[in-house]
């Protein structure tokens, strides 16, 4: 990941665009308590609106949350992978030191 700090939704490919079908990994952060949550989605802005209405039953206690970073990837397999990836107790130990400190 690239991009520091938070990330404008204007700034992600829309759907309408000509890309082909995309996924995302995401990252957010709770502004209730500065959790960490590590997500992937096909449709990323959707899925932020998820969890900012308290549809997400992991989040919903937690929000609002906001962007912090994504990831595009080519197949729903890569973004999951990616995403367990983060998820390991050493990955998320590092974007907490990267994103809330």
């Amino acid at each position: 990941m690239v991009r520091q700090g938070s990330v404008s939704l204007r700034e992600i490919p829309r759907s309408g665009t000509k890309l082909y079908m995309k996924y995302y990994t995401y990252i957010l952060k709770s502004l209730k308590n500065n959790n960490i949550y590590i997500g992937s989605t096909q449709n990323i802005e959707k899925r932020i609106s998820l969890h900012n209405s308290g549809r997400v039953k992991s989040t919903k206690f937690y929000k609002p949350w906001k962007l912090l970073d994504y990831e595009i990837h080519n197949s729903r397999s890569e973004a999951v992978l990616r995403e367990r990836f983060l998820k390991t107790h050493q990955q998320k130990e590092i974007l907490k030191r990267r994103y809330v400190a």
